[in-house]
């Protein structure tokens, strides 16, 4: 029988919440931050120190995870049946005021990260280190597996003039870590001196991918509905940084993608088998419901993940979008800013974190040549990373 994995904030459920007796709590959270039983963390913590709970914070999209896309911002709201404050992490401001944390001691984080770098649940973490380190106040992070697993890490390092919201450090595309994780690597690279504990997980290994957890997916985001969307989302999320659709306004959001102009045969004729190795693009019709080229037919592809050890989520999308490009050169565009917050860089460059990347796809570079760039900083973030693993 195969052993129950235990999340943080299960740990805390079976009797981690003894730790926090006595302090004034605040929550960051959202829609995903569940129990093995499917309590919320707010529920699970109100059952166990009743009255400690004084203020949830919401990171993009909200607490409750109802708002769209990117730069759509959440307002505070009020929490009624705990009757304390939402305070929401992407409004006008994107880190917490010193007001947010003042009638607490510690901020709890539990959220569901997806493995990729520019997912926000690790900058608006990185944001609460940074103030709660500047205030005093203590935090506790509870791990949850990263669904892509912690063995495999993939593409190129997030050059430092690129940090952003969407790039807080020097990571790859694909990380292979924890929450937890990352929150010892910020607070050590940063020299935060944050008061910071991990609650870790019980029974996950690296190399596990999120099917093998067996725990319940909850959609930490509205686009990202599957462990499936999570798996293309790496490689999928630079046609954020074009004029392709990603799919945003279907119900499989970075799975599908395409535009009306797209001349999908010629596309899959143009790419090499070991470039799309592990997948399958089948050729779709589309019509977004919203988001770029809404009400339009879209002519693109669905992605199919057959072999998720085989398959490599950035350099498949890269190998399509050097299709794309060279295919399309009259239609293909770059999109403009802004993105996320980010006024003069282009999009495309933020997501993927060196512009020499475009630049070289612009000039029709070989794509083995591309990947071989990032390979040797890919084998130092490795030794690099290994004493922050928790597991």
């Amino acid at each position: 029988m195969k052993k129950r994995i235990l999340t943080g904030l299960d740990r805390i459920r079976e009797g981690e919440w003894k730790r926090l007796k006595g302090y004034r709590l605040g929550l960051l959270a959202n829609q995903a931050s569940l129990d093995g039983k499917l309590n919320t963390a707010g529920e699970v913590i109100d059952r166990f120190l009743p009255g400690q709970l004084k203020a949830l914070f919401g990171p993009q999209h909200g607490y409750g995870g109802e708002d769209q896309d990117n730069m759509v911002e959440t307002a505070h709201s009020h929490d009624n049946s705990l009757n304390i404050p939402v305070l929401s992490l992407y409004s006008d401001t994107r880190e917490p005021l010193p007001d947010m944390f003042e009638k607490i001691d510690m901020l709890i984080i539990d959220l569901q990260d997806v493995g990729t770098r520019v997912y926000t649940f690790a900058s608006t973490m990185l944001n609460c280190l940074k103030a709660a380190a500047e205030q005093g106040k203590k935090v506790l992070v509870l791990d949850r597996p990263n669904p892509l697993g912690g063995e495999v890490v993939e593409g190129n390092l997030l050059r430092p003039e690129f940090y952003s919201f969407v790039g807080p450090y020097s990571l790859p595309m694909r990380h292979g870590l924890t929450m937890g994780e990352m929150a010892l690597i910020f607070n050590n690279v940063f020299g935060l001196d944050c008061d910071l504990e991990i609650v870790p997980m019980e029974g996950w290994r690296r190399e596990m991918l999120w099917h093998e957890t067996g725990l319940r997916w909850t959609m930490p985001s509205p686009n990202m509905p599957f462990p499936e969307t999570a798996f293309v989302y790496p490689g999928q999320v630079v046609w954020e940084g074009t004029n392709l659709s990603e799919g945003r306004g279907t119900c499989r959001p970075f799975e599908i993608f395409g535009a009306p102009f797209l001349d999908t045969k010629a596309v899959k004729q143009a790419l090499e088998p070991e470039f799309i190795g592990g997948c399958y693009l089948q050729e779709y019709l589309f019509r977004p419901t919203f988001h770029k080229w809404e009400n339009r037919l879209c002519r693109g592809f669905m992605i199919h993940v057959l072999d998720p050890h085989v398959y490599r989520p950035y350099f498949t999308s890269i190998a399509l979008l050097s299709a794309v490009m060279d295919i399309h050169r009259d239609d293909f565009e770059w999109k403009q800013p802004p993105y996320e917050y980010e006024y003069k860089k282009k999009p495309i460059d933020m997501i993927m974190g060196d512009p020499s990347l475009r630049h070289d796809l612009k000039a029709g570079a070989s794509l083995s040549l591309i990947k071989e760039k990032w390979l040797a900083d890919l084998e130092s973030f490795v030794s690099w990373r290994r004493p922050s693993l928790i597991y």
